[in-house]
Formats: structure tokens, C-alpha cells, sequence
């Protein structure tokens, strides 16, 4: 009960804590205040569901509700059409008190062009003092819609047909370049958007007057009002300029005020957000109203601003979630201390967070349908890589902080008095080096076992002078062994070792597989065999152990990766009754292997599946850490590679095969902790397909990105979590538990992390193919396999190399565009270098793997290790 209170009020305070966190994020941010009343706001009418190419456009009521809704708030509205209805505009305006500067749109369109100016100068001859100023276009040379000679008589007519003040709208810099469109206008009309300049918050009001007073300095005898002007609210990084609520209020209360003190007139860009304008401006485009698209204030101008309005009931979901995920996962775990309970914990808190901050991300912004759907798929991935975070975080908590339990289990002694039951050891071989099989057998007739025969099935080797000198090895060793050449035997291993089960010696009870490399201990019988004395075993596992790892460098680290696996991973899921079984060094009970129906021949992985039947079946196993025999491991990257791929598809045979077991229901035949624990040790296997995914993901995306870099968002922030959080994750974890588990030095752990992230495409690979294809043939692991010259190897990686080298173009084309040199586009970069490391480690550890090691020593040492 006590540690149940402890537990409780761990995860509580938690909570608290990232409650906390987002209570400072999101910390009141106090600015300079301003009271009075704004000079003027641009204004379109279009509402969050139009479109410029939509026929529908607001009605007469939608505007007098606008312009009600800016009564008091403002002065003066600018216009920029007097068309679909915005002729209106002005009379509506004078109704609330409200001056109107009138605008014409001029581009390309010559006819639509003409009724523009004809309405405007219709609208300006009403009997109606609110209308202050004529506007005869927008950015239209900016644009370069028609030449300056067309707008200028567009000027002209204008000002000859009425009497109001009539100008154009340009950016500064376009005043600037442009004395002779200076002298045909009444005023200067300028656009002064520093954030579309990229520059910083903090400076853009500066900047703003920087440029108003070069205007007035280079014509001192022009009236110069600024008619765009303002901050976005959201929306994507332009250089060093950072769209957010809290940049777009600190800019406006800043620019408010000291316009005041200086007397400018000016407008501020916009009344109302306008999302139509993301298909033209990009996503900034949609977020310049002091109000959102919904008519709401975004927030107040003499109060305090928070950067996320909402956020109490952001983080109260995520404390929700948070909770539900650390009951799901803890339920079970009575052997985990309070430690671990708080390490998890924090996990947890801190990525349900993530995946609620990104979240709230997609839903401050004005979503497509498309949009939408794009969110739902990111976060539907980030909530894959949390579940994968969770899951080897809980092996980081178990592994470091986990109590022993009846299950820890050492090599047995057997009693002077033991019956010692029959074995027999089955040693399936194809195509093996004789000389190799000959120690494998040798080793066999040391074994320290009474009771036992070995059975050598030869599968499908066509060559006479590489099994006949087996079989004759066979014969010399005597009576104990015995010989079987299979010639077109279907089945692969499973087939041949199926075919020895029928050879079996009827008063066998235990069946015992290695692989055609492995030297055995004479012991390991001995030590093993007495675990079935308990009649719920249905079968005994030791770890693959290997004698080459001095070979080469190359052979070093794969043998610490492969290390990893059977020093925490089998432990610790040894604990729960939930081991993987592997085809060499294990023993299963002969019954309960009949019981089951054999080796599956449909399966690349008989072993794993035959050790999930088992389970099934209601059978329990045994794994001892402690090394009986050691093997070969694969001599070149292509042997590595190919084998890790046959265990990655095999697993998802498996998975297809056997996913109502699976299923969290009563029906399942294992065990809640069987289930999981099945699940977890595929999971990182899933990782490395979805990280696949998303490195296709973005590599389309910075494609598009940098085709259009104005109109794309990067979306870095949900990216980070499932690549950069990720990753790093998996690193830390890595060595954080060599470094507890593993009998090996940092160096070698980092070897370890080499070689494992050198097979995350191959693992990608097998994963998708295996979920997607079936019928793969069983894929033998050549042993004294001669290394291939450098371009044979690069040919074998060619598929890591081919994403490399797109990932290395996509990173230097991002790094030279100025357009991303902000925040949002160093973490897109640091997205696209985390995801080249597989593909780069698969380069250096090809590179090791066919460097040369120790010269024409390696395989002499070989041979003295082997005897």
C-alpha cells in the first residue's frame, strides 16, 4: 500500500510539474499599453471559407457587421476593390463613423481593370465626406502587372475625373526607384512590411521609420502615408523574421505608440485575418488582422498577451493522456521501483506534451481539407514514436531499475541421482564449409552427456566434395552421429530438421538445435537439460555467442551489437516468460514440440515462430545469460545484412501470422506480459520503417519546399519528435544500457550504436516488405565469405547510399537559400542531417568491413580461436 501512495503521489507531482512548464511557457507577457483609438486598418470583407476564385463574396449585412464591429476601434478603413460588392463599403463605413480611403485593384486584367476605375470614380463622386483618399492600385508595379507608363495614366484619369486625393500603393523601395510615378500622385502611399524583409521582431518598428523618414527625406514636399503596415500572427519564418501573437502585439503597441508621438497616418495590415491569402503569401499570408477570421480580437491592447490562449486546457489534456499512458504501462510492473516509476514518468509527461503542443499548433491555424489530413497523418506518427519512446524508455526503467525475481535464472548442477532424459541434437547444415562443420562436430563428441545423439541433416547441397567429407566425419566419430543428405528437400532449415524430427530416437524427450558454426561447451547439456524437470517448460534457451570478434574491427562491433540483445533485451524479457527463441542453442521438449506441429516450413524464422506456439500452447521457457557455445559471425556487411533482414521479415510472418494472439482480448492465448513484450521487441523494428517514412516524407517536402520556398511551411516542429527525439533517444539509451548490462567499454558501444544504425534501411526494408509480401526464401548466412573489392560493397548499400547523397543535396540547397536562415530552418536541417546519419553509419561501417585488418594473421588467428 505504502509503495502504491509513494507511486501515486509521484505521478502527481509530475503532473504538477509539466502543468508547471507550461504555465512558464506560456507566462503572461507584459507590453506597452495602448489606449487609444487606431488611425486606420485595411480591410477586406472575405470570409474564412472564400476564395479569390470562388464566386460567392460577402454580403452587404457580413460588411455592416465588419465595420460595426471596428466602430470606436479605429478611424479610417482601406479598401483595395470597389468590386463583388465593395462599392459599399464606403457608405456602410459613414454609417459607424468610419473614413474611408477607396481602392481600385489594377493588374493584368484589362477590362476588369476598366470597371474597377469606373466604379471608382462613381463611388467618389457620392455626396459622402467619409471617403478620404482614392487608391488606383496595389503593388501593381512590384508585381510588374502592367507597365508604370499604364498605371500612370490610370493615375492621371482618375485624378482628372474627381476632385478627392489620389495616389498608388507601393513599397518603399519601389518609391524610391521611382521619382517620375512620385510627381503624378497627391501623396505617397507606402508599404513598409519589415517582416517580409526578414527582419527581426525586435527591430522591425525601427525599421518601419527608418524607411518613413528616407521617404520624407527624399521628397520633403509629398504628404507620405504609410497604407500597409503590420506583424503576422502566425505562419512560417521568413528570414530572421518570426511570425507569432506575441511578435505581432509587441510590434503593433510599439509601432501604435510612437506613430502617435510622431503624427504619422498610417493602416495597419489587416482588420481581419484573410486565409485565402496562404495560396498567394504562404501561410503568413493568412494571419495579419488585429481580429481572426471569426471575427474575434486576437487579444487585448492594454492588457497582457499569452502566447497560446488556451493553453490550461492543452495542458490539462496532456496531463490526461499523460496519466492514462502511465497506468497503461505501469499496471503490471510491481517489480519496478520508485526510481524508475519517476524516469518513466517524466517520459511521459514530457511526450504527451510534445504530441498536445503539436497539436494545438495544427489547430490555431485555418486548416484545408488537405491541411487537415496532413496533420492527422503527422500526429498519428508522432503518437508512433511516442508509443516507441515509451516503450524503451520502460526498458530503460525495468533494465536499471528492476528487482530480481524467481525467474532470474543461473546454470544448473545436476543431483548425483538425476535421470539424465535422452537428447537429441539436431545440426542442420547447407552448403558449409567442411572444415567448419568438422570443429562443430568434434566439439559435439566432447559433450559432457550421457544420453545422447546427433543427427546431421545435410540440406539440398549439390556439391559431393562439400557434404561427403561431413558424412565421413560422421562415421568417424561413431555411433552417436548420424548422417542424412537431403537431396530437393522443400522446407528449407525447417524441412531438413523436420525430416530429422522423424529420425528422432523414439526415447528421445528433449530436442537440442545449434547452427553448423558453434563449438559447444561440453557442459551446456549438463547445465540445461535439468530445467525441464519442471513439466511447464516447453523449451531452454542460451545466448548466441561468437569466437571471431578479434577478426577485424568490423567484427568487434557487430559482436557487441549483437551482444546488446542477449544481455538486456533476453534478460529482461526472460522476467515476464516472453524470450524469443532463436535456431541455435536452444532445447525443446520433444512432446511439446509434437503438441504444436513441428517447425513451420511457411516462416524464414521456424525458431521465433515455434517459441510463440509454445507459448500459445501455454508453455514456459527458460533463458540463461551465461555462453555455451560460440559461432561465426557473418564475414562481410552483405552476410550481415542479409541476416538481419531474414530475422526482420521472418517477425513479420510472424506478426501476419499470429496477430489474433496479439489482440488484447480474452480469447488470446498468452499472456498480457507475453503480448506486450512480443510487441516492444518488434517495435523498434516498426521505428526504422517509420523513420523511413519520414525521411521520404521530407525529402518530398524540402522538394516542394524549395520549389516554392515563399508559399511552403516547414514542419519542423512535428518532425522533431519522431527524427531528432528520436534518434537521440535511441542513442542515450543505447549506451546508457551497454553501460549497465554489457561487459563492454564505451568504445565498443559505440561501435555497437555504428553497426546497428548501419542496418536501420535494411531493417526499414524487411519490415515493409515482410508486412506487404510473403514468400521470401530462406536466406542462409555464408560463413568464410571472401570480402568483395570497395565498389562491389558500395553496390551492396547502394539503396542507403542513393538516400544519402538526396538528403546531403537537400541539406546544402536549405543552407543556401537566405530565405531559411532562421530557427525554422536550422531544425529542418538539423531534421534532414539526424536523418542522413543510418545512411552515413551503413557507409563507415561498409568501409570498416573491408578495410584491412590484420593482414594474412586474421585468418590464422581465426583458426586458433576456432580450435
Amino acid at each position: 500500500m505504502k509503495r502504491k501512495i509513494a507511486i501515486l503521489v509521484v505521478l502527481i507531482l509530475l503532473v504538477l510539474i509539466n502543468f508547471s512548464i507550461w504555465s512558464y511557457i506560456n507566462n503572461p507577457l507584459q507590453l506597452q499599453p495602448w489606449t487609444k483609438t487606431t488611425l486606420g486598418v485595411t480591410y477586406d470583407p472575405m470570409r474564412k471559407q472564400d476564395t479569390q476564385t470562388s464566386n460567392t463574396y460577402p454580403s452587404e449585412a457580413d460588411m455592416d457587421r465588419d465595420l460595426a464591429l471596428l466602430e470606436n476601434k479605429v478611424y479610417a478603413v482601406r479598401t483595395y476593390s470597389v468590386l463583388k460588392g465593395q462599392h459599399k463599403i464606403p457608405e456602410l463605413a459613414a454609417k459607424h463613423n468610419l473614413n474611408t480611403t477607396v481602392g481600385a485593384w489594377i493588374d493584368g486584367n484589362l477590362e476588369k481593370n476598366r470597371q474597377e476605375i469606373e466604379t471608382l470614380i462613381e463611388v467618389s463622386r457620392q455626396n459622402n465626406p467619409k471617403i478620404i483618399r482614392l487608391m488606383v492600385g496595389n503593388e501593381v508595379l512590384l508585381r510588374e502587372d502592367i507597365p508604370k507608363a499604364a498605371l500612370i495614366d490610370y493615375l492621371r484619369e482618375v485624378k482628372k475625373r474627381t476632385w478627392r486625393p489620389v495616389s498608388t500603393s507601393e513599397t518603399w523601395d519601389i518609391w524610391l526607384k521611382n521619382p517620375d510615378l512620385v510627381n503624378e500622385v497627391d501623396f505617397i502611399a507606402v508599404h513598409i512590411l519589415p517582416y517580409w524583409e526578414g527582419i527581426a521582431a525586435e527591430d522591425a518598428v525601427d525599421y518601419v521609420f527608418d524607411r518613413f523618414h528616407d521617404l520624407q527625406q527624399a521628397y520633403p514636399k509629398k504628404p507620405v502615408i504609410i497604407t500597409e503596415v503590420g506583424w503576422p500572427s502566425d505562419g512560417q519564418p521568413f528570414k530572421h523574421a518570426t511570425a507569432s501573437r506575441t511578435n505581432q502585439a509587441k510590434f503593433l503597441r510599439e509601432f501604435f505608440n510612437r506613430a502617435d508621438a510622431e503624427k504619422v497616418t498610417y493602416y495597419i495590415v489587416e482588420a481581419f485575418d484573410q486565409p485565402w491569402k496562404k495560396s498567394i503569401e504562404g501561410s503568413a499570408g493568412a494571419y495579419w488582422g488585429i481580429f481572426n477570421a471569426d471575427r474575434q480580437p486576437k487579444y487585448p491592447m492594454d492588457g497582457y498577451v499569452l502566447t497560446m490562449p488556451g493553453w490550461k486546457n492543452w495542458a490539462a489534456g496532456a496531463a490526461i493522456f499523460s496519466m492514462v499512458l502511465m497506468g497503461l504501462f505501469l499496471y503490471t510492473r510491481t517489480t519496478l521501483k520508485l526510481p524508475g516509476v519517476l524516469f518513466f514518468g517524466l517520459i511521459v509527461n514530457l511526450a504527451a506534451s510534445v504530441i498536445f503542443w503539436s497539436a494545438s499548433i495544427g489547430a490555431h491555424q485555418y486548416q484545408t481539407k488537405l491541411g487537415i489530413l496532413f496533420w492527422g497523418l503527422m500526429l498519428l506518427m508522432q503518437f508512433l514514436a511516442v508509443v516507441i519512446l515509451l516503450i524503451e524508455s520502460l526498458e530503460i526503467a525495468e533494465v536499471i531499475w528492476h528487482r530480481k525475481t524467481a525467474r532470474t535464472f543461473k546454470p544448473l548442477t545436476p543431483p548425483t541421482d538425476f535421470k539424465f532424459p535422452k537428447v537429441s541434437l539436431h545440426l542442420p547444415i547447407h552448403n558449409e564449409p567442411p572444415m567448419m562443420v568438422r570443429k562443430t562436430l568434434e566439439a559435439l563428441a566432447k559433450v559432457d552427456y550421457p544420453n545422447l545423439e546427433v543427427l546431421v541433416m545435410d540440406n539440398n547441397t549439390t556439391d559431393p566434395a562439400v557434404w561427403e567429407p561431413v558424412r565421413d566425419d560422421c562415421e568417424r566419430l561413431g555411433p552417436m552421429f548420424r548422417f542424412f543428405h537431403l537431396e530437393n528437400w522443400p522446407g528449407f532449415k525447417a524441412g531438413a530438421i523436420n525430416h530429422a524430427l522423424e529420425q528422432t530416437a523414439s526415447d528421445a524427450e528433449i530436442i537440442a538445435v545449434i547452427d553448423s558454426d558453434y563449438v559447444l561447451s561440453p557442459d551446456w547439456l549438463k547445465c540445461m537439460v535439468p530445467f525441464f524437470d519442471n513439466e511447464n517448460v516447453g523449451f531452454v534457451q542460451s545466448p548466441q555467442d561468437y569466437r571471431d570478434r578479434d577478426q577485424s574491427l568490423f567484427k568487434s562491433f557487430c559482436y557487441w551489437e549483437y551482444a546488446g540483445f542477449f544481455n538486456i533485451g533476453m534478460v529482461q524479457r526472460n522476467e515476464y516468460n516472453a524470450i524469443i527463441q532463436h535456431g541455435t542453442m536452444t532445447m525443446i521438449r520433444k512432446s511439446a514440440l509434437l503438441e504444436v506441429g513441428k517447425w513451420a516450413e511457411w516462416c524464414i524464422c521456424e525458431d521465433s515462430e515455434l517459441g510463440l506456439r509454445l507459448y500459445e500452447a501455454g508453455y514456459d521457457s527458460v533463458y540463461v545469460k551465461d555462453s555455451f557455445g560460440r559461432g561465426l559471425m557473418p564475414d562481410t556487411m552483405s552476410g550481415y545484412m542479409t541476416q538481419r533482414f531474414r530475422w526482420v521479415y521472418g517477425a513479420m510472418q510472424i506478426i501476419k501470422g499470429h496477430w489474433r494472439s496479439f489482440l488484447p482480448t480474452k480469447k488470446s492465448p498468452l499472456t498480457a506480459a507475453q503480448r506486450y513484450y512480443f510487441i516492444a521487441g518488434w517495435l523498434p523494428w516498426f521505428s526504422d520503417a517509420l523513420a523511413l517514412l519520414f525521411t521520404t516524407a521530407s525529402l518530398i517536402l524540402t522538394g516542394i519546399i524549395l520549389s516554392d520556398p515563399i508559399h511552403s511551411e516547414l514542419p519542423a516542429n512535428v518532425f522533431l519528435l519522431p527524427t531528432v527525439g528520436l534518434f537521440s533517444f535511441k542513442i542515450l539509451r543505447g549506451l546508457w544500457l551497454y553501460q549497465a548490462r554489457v561487459p563492454c567499454s564505451v568504445w565498443q558501444s559505440l561501435g555497437a550504436a555504428l553497426t546497428g544504425l548501419s542496418l536501420t534501411h535494411t531493417v526499414a526494408r524487411g519490415t515493409m516488405q515482410g508486412l506487404f509480401t510473403s514468400g521470401k526464401p530462406f536466406m542462409r548466412t555464408p560463413k568464410y565469405e571472401k570480402q568483395g573489392p570497395l565498389f562491389s560493397g558500395l553496390m551492396t548499400i547502394r539503396q542507403e547510399l542513393f538516400l544519402l547523397v538526396l538528403l546531403s543535396a537537400s541539406i546544402a540547397a536549405m543552407s543556401s537559400i537566405d530565405h531559411f536562415d532562421n530557427l525554422s530552418g536550422r531544425l529542418w536541417i538539423a531534421v534532414l542531417s539526424v536523418q542522413a546519419v543510418p545512411y552515413i553509419a551503413a557507409l563507415v561501417t561498409l568501409l570498416i568491413s573491408i578495410a584491412p585488418n590484420y593482414g594474412a594473421k586474421s585468418r590464422l588467428l581465426a583458426e586458433k580461436l576456432d580450435e
